[in-house]
């Protein structure tokens, strides 16, 4: 699977990927979860943004950077019409792969308490949960992941 650095032409459309893939959390969580009040294109002009395409569209995509010593891995979302043929596993093993190649002991993430599924996906990838509190105005679960 290609992954690469999304060019800002494509930010139009990881921001509707990431709107196809939250929708159906907006009535769970209440409000628009915290990815779809992200700054698509000025995350993609600072290359923090890494994609898939099939097709020549945009079928998922990652954004992380190194924050206080780890990776931080901010978002990931994959277009609904792909999930389920591993693309959330391959770009968050690029995400890996970019932190071993910085000397990043870890990646970090934050879930909303809401999205079960990924309360449960997160540990099967290594991932174990480390705090729950309110940040932001939401009720997120964090992670982490030692790359050791």
């Amino acid at each position: 699977m290609l992954i690469t650095v999304a060019t800002a032409a494509q930010a139009a459309e990881v921001r509707a990927c990431a709107e196809a893939a939250y929708a159906r959390y907006i009535p769970l969580i209440g409000q628009n979860p915290a990815p779809l009040l992200s700054d698509y294109e000025a995350q993609c002009a600072e290359g923090l943004v890494h994609v898939t395409t099939i097709g020549g569209h945009v079928a998922g995509f990652i954004v992380f950077y190194p924050k206080d010593g780890a990776m931080l891995l901010e978002n990931i979302a994959i277009h609904p019409d792909h999930a389920g043929k591993g693309i959330g596993k391959a770009l968050i093993q690029f995400c890996e792969a970019q932190a071993r190649a910085q000397g990043l002991p870890k990646v970090q993430l934050y879930t909303n308490s809401k999205m079960t599924e990924n309360l449960a996906i997160y540990p099967h990838l290594g991932f174990t949960e480390i705090d729950r509190r309110t940040s932001d105005g939401f009720d997120r679960v964090f992670f982490e992941k030692s790359l050791n």
